[in-house]
C-alpha cells in the first residue's frame, strides 16, 4: 500500500500543531520535514527545535516524522535531530562528501537512513549505497521551494529505481517529494513510489485537510487494488 506523508513546509505554521493533528488524524502515514539552509537550496525553514514540538503528537499516534536535510555538511546535525525525535534521516547525496560514513551515523544515531537525488542527478549515485539505506528519496522538482510542479521525466527515473530496488531485492522505501497532487499520484505510483509526499495539495486554503488527503487516497486505491490483486 502506499504510504501518504504530508509536508508541513506548506501548513499553516501559526496554527502548525493543529494542522499536524489534522493530517494525522486523516490518516498520515509519515509526517516529512523539509530542513532547508538558505545555502544548498535557496531557502531557509526550520531545524530540530520544530521536530521536537511536533514529536509529542506523532509520538501518540505511531507516526514516524520524517526529516529530509536539504542542507550542507548535515553529518553535523545528525545528532542534534535524534534527539528531537526524528525517525528517518534523509540527506542529499550531492551535500555528502562521505556518504557511507553519514548513512552509518545516522543509523548509529537511532534513526532509519534516507538518501535524497536532485532531478538532475543520474541514479547512479546511489547504486553502492542503496544496499545500505532504508529509504531513496527521488526529488521530482527543483528543491527548495512548495508548490511547484512536477517534472514529468521524473516518472521514467521513479522506474528505474524501482527496477534498481527490486533487481537487488532491498526491502528500501521509495519516496517521491515534489509537485505530488491528486491527479499525478497514481502514475507515480504505478511506476513505482511506495511513499509520497504532498505539501500543498495537503495545506492549502482551497478544502481542508480531510477532503484533500481523501482525494489523494482516492486517486491511489486504484493501484493498490490493482497490486492486492496481483
Amino acid at each position: 500500500m502506499v504510504k501518504l506523508a504530508p509536508s508541513i513546509l506548506s501548513a499553516d505554521f501559526s496554527r502548525l500543531g493543529e494542522q499536524v493533528q489534522e493530517a494525522i488524524a486523516a490518516g498520515a502515514d509519515w509526517l516529512h520535514v523539509d530542513v532547508m539552509d538558505g545555502h544548498f537550496v535557496p531557502n531557509l525553514t526550520i531545524g530540530p527545535l520544530v521536530v521536537e514540538a511536533i514529536r509529542p503528537l506523532a509520538q501518540a499516534h505511531n507516526v514516524p516524522l520524517d526529516v529530509h536535510l536539504m542542507i550542507e555538511t548535515p553529518e553535523r546535525y545528525i545528532q542534534a535531530f535524534a534527539q528531537a525525535g526524528a525517525n528517518i534521516l534523509t540527506v542529499q547525496v550531492e551535500a555528502c562528501v562521505h556518504l557511507h560514513r553519514t548513512v552509518q551515523a545516522i543509523k548509529e544515531a537511532g534513526m532509519q537512513a534516507g538518501v535524497a537525488l536532485n532531478p538532475a542527478t543520474p541514479l547512479i549515485a546511489v547504486e553502492e549505497i542503496l544496499p545500505f539505506i532504508d529509504v531513496l528519496l527521488i526529488m521530482s522538482v527543483n528543491p527548495g521551494f512548495g508548490g511547484q510542479t512536477y517534472i514529468p521525466t521524473s516518472t521514467a527515473k521513479i522506474a528505474r529505481a524501482r527496477a534498481m530496488i527490486d533487481r537487488q531485492g532491498l526491502a528500501v522505501e521509495l519516496e517521491v517529494d515534489g509537485g505530488v497532487k491528486a491527479h499525478n499520484a497514481a502514475q507515480i505510483a504505478r511506476a513505482g513510489a511506495t511513499v509520497l509526499v504532498a505539501g500543498s495539495a495537503i495545506f492549502n486554503k482551497e478544502r481542508s485537510v480531510a477532503e484533500n488527503m481523501t482525494a489523494i487516497r482516492q486517486a491511489l486505491a486504484e493501484v493498490d487494488s490493482r497490486i492486492l490483486n496481483l
